[in-house]
């Protein structure tokens, strides 16, 4: 069984299915997809990630802001409030992303350490989204001491250096479909390197479908593609990497080999 342990399932584009996110779900599950994690990206929307995975007993969700967005704001308490709710798993998606964003961006890395100092009062880990910002990312994850609570480097597109630092800090790595493209060789020789109990995969649904989906909307069933490229590549089977990953989730965001969230 696999998870997908990271997608915007509030996203999606659901006017085929006739307004219905059951269609995705039950494709999800024929795909052999077991858990997803619905992840936030704003608090106007939260209400809504929260209620999908409530009602869902094998979705689960997570409160933040994405670094990207100038619309709102978000404090310390704001985040502890809503990340209380158990169906709340995680901190995030935070992080700093400088390919978006350009400038002065300490409203970015003064957000990031709210996320933190917000995940460590709350004792649930951290999914960090992190582009063209390397340097700053793991500076602000050091000295706000996130390897207290962990997490996830979500859709990891940077080189094995960066790897090598987030997981010396007790990070996971997790990969999307990037990972399955043909021009993903960087991103493809750090997949080969990350120790299998350390990786997740994702979708990050609507966005970044694998091959052979690449350039149509993504969804959760679609991980699928990326845990069989990435076996392959690793000359392991696809139940192993399926496995491994998945215990590898319940034991990040539950402490448990596999517990249901």
């Amino acid at each position: 069984m696999l998870v997908d342990s990271h997608c915007h399932l509030n996203l999606l584009d659901l006017s085929a299915e006739g307004g219905d996110l059951n269609h995705v779900i039950e494709r999800a599950k024929q795909a052999g997809v077991e858990h997803i994690l619905n992840v936030s990206i704003n608090l106007a929307d939260f209400p809504q990630v929260l209620s999908t995975a409530k009602a869902y007993p094998f979705v689960s969700a997570s409160v933040g802001l994405h670094p990207n967005d100038q619309d709102e704001e978000v404090t310390v308490d704001d985040l502890i409030k809503h990340g209380q709710d158990q169906k709340v798993i995680a901190v995030g998606e935070t992080g700093l992303d400088y390919f978006r964003s350009t400038g002065d961006v300490e409203w970015q890395r003064d957000r990031f350490r709210r996320h933190i100092q917000a995940s460590i009062a709350l004792k649930k880990p951290l999914i960090i989204h992190t582009r063209q910002a390397n340097e700053d990312t793991l500076a602000i994850m050091q000295s706000e001491a996130a390897s207290r609570v962990g997490g996830v480097m979500h859709c990891f597109t940077e080189d094995w250096n960066m790897a090598k630092q987030a997981l010396d800090l007790g990070f996971y790595i997790s990969f999307s479909g990037i990972v399955t493209f043909k021009n993903a060789e960087q991103i493809q020789e750090t997949a080969k390197q990350v120790p299998l109990d350390r990786m997740l995969v994702e979708t990050d649904a609507p966005y970044l479908a694998p091959l052979p989906h690449r350039g149509k909307p993504n969804e959760p069933g679609y991980v699928r593609h990326t845990a069989e490229f990435i076996a392959k590549m690793r000359d392991i089977s696809l139940e192993e990497l399926a496995a491994q990953t998945t215990q590898n989730f319940y034991h990040l965001f539950t402490g448990a080999t596999k517990q249901h969230v």
